[in-house]
């Protein structure tokens, strides 16, 4: 940082954060607190909890006093810290330390609660690259008087994109994600339990294009959501896991045992269990990323999946490209990986054993102790990014790469989503111990159902009981301990 002018007196500061390869403003987030420690909100710039978004620079009409800053701009870029006080201009450089978009990896978060007219500045603050918009949400619809736009899908220098129709069913079964519908969902006035959320997911599978997603592996309702096969991806670095700390219980989710899996990062290795089981119980359901900036604490883009495609960003390849897996989720580490030169996703299919050589590129601000190498729910290497080599591979199932940082405040890392493996004409692999935590689950979860009129409780229980057979049916056929 150089400050050009400082003087121990209030006063009005401009400050101006600027790329350092080019000296130009650029587009960021800043954390400014004043010498209380409450956060500074300026007039006029998208202010969310403790931080706000700025063009590059913004005047600051500051109190006396030491005025602590962080200043980041995604992870691809460095950040900055520092203090403020007096007036004048400051000047902070940020550095790009990785260019994704150059590689072909497009960001996108899943879960924005944010103003639509803030959100060209929000995602060109956090070099974030798709977001679409929540507008609709259980009882509360932004299109309610309003007439639905002609196209609502936005296009921003970058290049970004963002979509201001989609929506969320969160109830007492968890929360389910919709995007690409024509229209809101009528879910205004449905209760904690009817309609079924099922209801509303048949509903939006009548649309071509619709994309689901299952906001968090451990929201009540998944084993049904799995079971119904309607689910496009799943919800793995999700909006418990915060910038600078987590939620440290699953909310009305699926509790985990919090002496296994303490706080303040066992709501994240829960998390990380459950989706791992997810794949074990041969359900290929890609992960997702989202953060849910206007409801939790967390800035736009702080969970982001990062998805692979062949040639320029468009809405409809980006989303094909999160369907099919090639991509890697993170609130931090940027971790780009081959597996036989094949992108996450990919099957590979062997009459017998399989020997692959990984390529994996990490980059991330915080240290990254290890990357790790699962494969079917076990680590069976633990090795720096540059030294992952060759692995065999003897039966069927899955495998990924993961990295958790050495954070202890918050649970920061990065999962690629898995690879496939069908080795000697086994297309499935169904873990015996996976299918029956899932049919546990669904029974647990069936005994919970809280509906008072008989017919709105046997149409609710209906779906349930249909999970319950199905995860039966998968237990019946497990094909692994």
């Amino acid at each position: 940082m150089t400050v050009l002018a400082g003087l121990l007196l209030a006063g009005a500061i401009d400050l101006v954060i600027v790329e350092k390869s080019t000296g130009k403003p650029v587009p960021c987030r800043v954390h400014l607190k004043d010498p209380a420690g409450k956060p500074v909100k300026p007039p006029g710039l998208p202010f969310w909890r403790d931080h706000f978004v700025c063009p590059g620079r913004v005047r600051l009409d500051l109190a006396a006093g030491k005025h602590a800053y962080e200043i980041e701009r995604g992870p691809e870029y460095s950040a900055a810290s520092g203090t403020l006080e007096g007036d004048g201009e400051v000047r902070v450089e940020l550095s790009r330390i990785a260019d994704l978009a150059s590689e072909g990896w497009w960001s996108g978060d899943l879960h924005v609660h944010r103003p639509a007219e803030e959100v060209e500045l929000l995602m060109s603050a956090e070099d974030l690259r798709v977001a679409p918009v929540i507008t609709w949400w259980n009882n509360r619809n932004l299109w309610k008087d309003r007439d639905l736009p002609a196209d609502p899908l936005r296009r921003f220098e970058g290049p970004r994109l963002a979509r201001v129709m989609e929506g969320e069913d969160e109830r007492e079964g968890g929360a389910l994600l919709y995007f690409n519908l024509a229209k809101p969902l009528a879910i205004t006035g449905a209760g904690r339990e009817h309609p079924s959320p099922m209801t509303f997911l048949s509903q939006a599978r009548a649309q071509a294009g619709v994309h689901v997603d299952i906001e968090k592996p451990f929201w009540w309702d998944v084993p049904v959501w799995l079971s119904s096969g309607q689910a496009d991806t799943i919800g793995l670095a999700n909006n418990h896991m915060c910038r600078s700390s987590m939620m440290e219980n699953e909310a009305w989710g699926r509790a985990r045992d919090a002496k296994r899996l303490p706080p303040p990062l066992g709501n994240g290795r829960w998390t990380e269990e459950i989706y791992h089981k997810v794949l074990e119980a041969g359900l290929r359901v890609p992960p997702s990323a989202g953060s849910a900036s206007g409801v939790l604490p967390n800035p736009v883009g702080y969970n982001r999946v990062y998805v692979q495609l062949d040639g320029e960003l468009s809405w409809d390849a980006w989303w094909a490209g999160l369907r099919a897996g090639r991509s890697f989720v993170t609130n931090g580490p940027l971790l780009r990986a081959k597996a036989g030169d094949k992108l996450p996703g990919h099957v590979f299919v062997s009459a017998g054993p399989l020997e692959l050589d990984f390529k994996a590129v990490l980059t991330s601000r915080d240290p990254v102790a290890a990357v790790e190498v699962v494969v079917n729910d076990v680590v069976v290497r633990s090795v720096p990014a540059g030294e992952l080599g060759r692995i065999r591979l003897t039966e069927s199932g899955w495998f990924l790469l993961r990295a958790a940082t050495t954070r202890t405040d918050t649970f920061r890392f990065a999962s690629t989503a898995p690879w496939w493996v069908e080795i000697g004409g086994k297309r499935e692999r169904i873990s015996r111990g996976a299918a029956k935590f899932f049919l546990d689950w669904a029974e647990e979860r069936e005994k919970r159902v809280k509906v008072e009129d008989p017919a709105k409780r046997e149409e609710v229980l209906e779906p349930h009981s249909a999970a319950r057979r199905f995860w039966q049916d998968r237990l019946d056929r497990a094909t692994a301990d």
